[in-house]
């Protein structure tokens, strides 16, 4: 609970770069773009064309240390991407609907998952102090859905997130579906999204 505090705090401390990288308003999209050099795949777009999606090959661990890869995806006809970050106060806030919808979407064939983007030391490792505080706001939040932490698989996608929460959304072969969405959005908003993205990919 004290960390979790901490990194609430955080966010009104942590200066001008901090909330550069943290959006709350609006509801900016954008298409995530594959950085081929650093092996993130291409869009939804080529995926009719037989070429790898943006998640459709990588190794991570998750909160718990359990590895996870791109068979995540294999079961769900949707799979909700999002990227947030321990000292934003809007990715914390919408959490606890994202918590609330990844239970009440389970048997739409929708999952959630998080990617917590600032789970790293200097040097590229994993911070156990950032780890413990993600999994802290998680428990506080009832976001209780699998979280990534980064790995070298998933640099080229973290590459491509100027602003945190970002959402995108994939499908069973973590192809991208869809534009990026780069704010938090209320549950209502997340609803009309999903159901839109899920018409997309079971039409």
């Amino acid at each position: 609970m004290k960390r979790l505090a901490c990194a609430l705090l955080g966010v009104a401390l942590i200066g001008s770069v901090a909330l550069s990288a943290c959006s709350s308003s609006g509801n900016t999209t954008g298409q995530l773009k594959p950085d081929s050099d650093a092996g993130a795949g291409q869009s939804s777009s080529d995926a009719s064309s037989g070429q790898s999606g943006v998640l459709s090959s990588f190794s991570a661990t998750d909160l718990d240390g359990n590895t996870v890869d791109q068979s995540i995806f294999s079961d769900y006809d949707l799979t909700m991407v999002n990227v947030w970050a321990t000292f934003c106060g809007p990715c914390i806030n919408e959490m606890p609907d994202l918590g609330a919808l990844a239970q009440e979407y389970a048997d739409k064939k929708v999952q959630i998952i998080g990617l917590v983007s600032d789970a790293l030391n200097t040097d590229g490792t994993i911070s156990d102090e950032q780890v413990e505080t993600a999994r802290e706001i998680v428990s506080e939040t009832g976001a209780n859905y699998t979280h990534l932490l980064p790995s070298e698989d998933l640099f080229g996608v973290l590459a491509q997130i100027s602003a945190v929460p970002t959402t995108f959304f994939v499908d069973r072969e973590g192809a991208q579906v869809g534009s990026a969405i780069v704010s938090a959005q209320s549950k209502d908003q997340w609803v009309q999204t999903i159901d839109q993205m899920l018409t997309e990919v079971q039409g």
